[in-house]
């Protein structure tokens, strides 16, 4: 998609520097996909603590009991 933006020359020149990008459409696309990473990290972690994890002894004594039932 095209698009038409005003990006002040310094914010612009800042972003350059940091992405190591050596034209505007790869500072752009660089930008906007670390700020795309960001908020799907974010969200993924904020669905941690709700996930219910079994203790490596709670699997392995399982997995002794499937073992069992399978001879």
């Amino acid at each position: 998609m095209k698009t038409t933006i005003d990006i002040p020359d310094k914010t612009f020149s800042i972003l350059c520097r940091l992405t190591k990008a050596t034209t505007k459409r790869d500072a752009i696309m660089t930008a906007v996909e670390e700020y795309n990473r960001r908020h799907e990290v974010a969200a993924l972690t904020a669905t941690f603590g709700s996930w219910r994890m079994d203790s490596n002894e709670s699997i392995e004594a399982a997995d002794v009991a499937e073992a069992g039932r399978k001879r």
